[in-house]
């Protein structure tokens, strides 16, 4: 790939996750590049990231201190702040809304912009955003619902195509056996999962089920939840812990559909688990989400049901089952969206390409 103007940039990579640890491990095909928000290819593009040293911290306001002062001390020369969330950065953001820190800031944002009832809330929440130069949406949903809020400049929106590491993809597939039989249907997500439809909806068909989650996440506490709840001999839970990808990616690529049912929160639950189908080519049955970027219905990669729709589960399974060839189908429609709209190449050359317009705002 061409660098933009072939010029150079270095910026200040902030990310909520382990960071150098994981790009390693991309460098081996044990981590997905997606998940680094395009920090693998930017180099392709000419631009060289200081990575931000992650720590884990149990307190909000504990990560707040500790990235500012990572940040305020870094000693390499940057010229943009790209975060992959502004969680953290808050400090930061204050300081540049009020021209104490002078590096232009561009950050994902990961739901629309929302607006207070509290006069005070609202007025602090409009002089944060005077501080954040550019944002990177998922979706033209998220974009719509923050132009409504008159919070800040529409001009500093922007709709970035996140998909998933093709290449990841391809040489796991790969390494497992030539032979295999996907089986099955399979759930990997861990955000907001509405765990109890999906499974009162396998409860009514023959269709064997893995789910693999996490006991608890934000929220909501799978375990307890479940605690008492009749699970049929096809349904089989496991609770995961850690971040995991590589792992998970080959359970999803031993069954045949991948299944997202959600709880309904208006941003794109849901979506690492629907590109990681659309990168293996397989069939999707997922809740109505209209903060997807992706129609699922409308690109005929699979089947949308309503939030808490147990019937309209259980007859999206009979279907499958029952329409192999249009099944088929929806795997190969999936592969091909993931190649020519939404993965990490596309969408690395997208973020590259407005990194550098910033810098020479």
């Amino acid at each position: 790939m061409e660098k933009p103007n072939n010029k150079s940039l270095n910026i200040y990579f902030y990310h909520t996750r382990l960071t150098r640890e994981s790009y390693e491990e991309w460098k081996q095909f044990r981590f997905p590049g997606h998940i680094l928000y395009g920090l693998p290819l930017l180099e392709t593009h000419g631009i060289h990231s200081i990575m931000h040293r992650y720590k884990y911290f149990p307190k909000r306001w504990q990560l707040t201190f500790y990235a500012t002062k990572e940040i305020l001390c870094c000693k390499e020369q940057y010229d943009i702040l790209y975060g992959t969330s502004f969680r953290g950065l808050e400090l930061i953001i204050f300081l540049h809304a009020l021209g104490l820190y002078r590096k232009r800031i561009v950050v994902w944002h990961h739901q629309a912009l929302r607006n207070s009832a509290n006069k005070w809330r609202e007025r602090i929440s409009n002089f944060f955003y005077r501080g954040i130069d550019h944002m990177f949406f998922f979706s033209r949903k998220l974009i719509q619902d923050s132009i409504a809020t008159h919070k800040t400049s529409e001009k500093k929106f922007q709709l970035i195509h996140w998909g998933p590491d093709l290449k990841f993809y391809d040489h796991l597939l790969q390494e497992l056996p030539s032979n295999r039989q996907p089986e099955g249907y399979i759930s990997t997500g861990k955000e907001n999962r509405d765990i109890l439809t999906l499974i009162k909806a396998f409860a009514q068909t023959h269709s064997s089920l893995n789910v693999y989650i996490s006991e608890t996440c934000g929220n909501i506490n799978y375990k307890k939840l479940l605690e008492g709840i009749y699970i049929p001999s096809n349904i089989q839970l496991h609770f995961t812990e850690g971040v995991i990808p590589y792992l998970l990616a080959q359970k999803v690529a031993g069954c045949r559909f991948i299944v997202i049912c959600c709880l309904e929160f208006p941003y794109t639950v849901g979506l690492t688990t629907l590109v990681e189908a659309l990168a293996l080519g397989m069939p999707i049955i997922c809740s109505r989400n209209p903060y997807f970027e992706i129609d699922i219905d409308k690109e005929k990669v699979g089947i949308s049901i309503p939030y808490g729709d147990v019937e309209g589960w259980t007859n999206a399974i009979n279907y499958l089952e029952t329409h192999p060839e249009e099944a088929a189908e929806m795997g190969r429609n999936a592969r091909k969206l993931a190649e020519e709209r939404f993965n990490l190449e596309i969408f690395s050359k997208e973020i590259a390409e407005s990194l550098f317009e910033q810098a020479e705002k």
